[in-house]
């Protein structure tokens, strides 16, 4: 399995970004998906995470109303929107694929296989 993210980068204050993240190797319509984020000397957190069929979705508290978790089970790929970024978005996101999310806060341990990987900036 492989999972491969992209689109961070730097960003001012208020505003947007798209991450995406390409699945290989799996049968991904059949996974849920998530992402979560781990800012520098913090532990790792869930930010957003979207069941197989998309119907159930989980957002971290401090994300909603400004993130929006999609998924295109025809392209493999999962997506976070992230718009009004704050200087608290700045973290390494990483998106995962799992099939043991039962509970309603998405944990680590509930996803089996991790991306690399992707830094998000946003500076005041």
């Amino acid at each position: 399995v492989q999972l491969q993210a992209s689109g961070g980068g730097v960003v001012q204050v208020g505003g947007s970004l798209r991450l995406s993240c390409t699945a290989s190797r799996l049968s991904f319509s059949g996974y849920n998906m998530a992402w979560f984020r781990q800012p520098p000397g913090k532990e790792r957190e869930a930010v957003a995470a979207i069941g197989w069929s998309a119907s159930r979705t989980y957002y971290a508290d401090s994300v909603k109303g400004r993130f929006t978790i999609s998924r295109d089970n025809a392209k493999n790929t999962v997506f976070l929107q992230m718009n009004t970024l704050k200087p608290e978005d700045t973290a390494v996101y990483y998106c995962a694929a799992g099939s043991s999310w039962i509970g309603v806060l998405p944990r680590t341990t509930d996803f089996r296989s991790w991306g690399q990987g992707t830094q998000v900036t946003v500076s005041s």
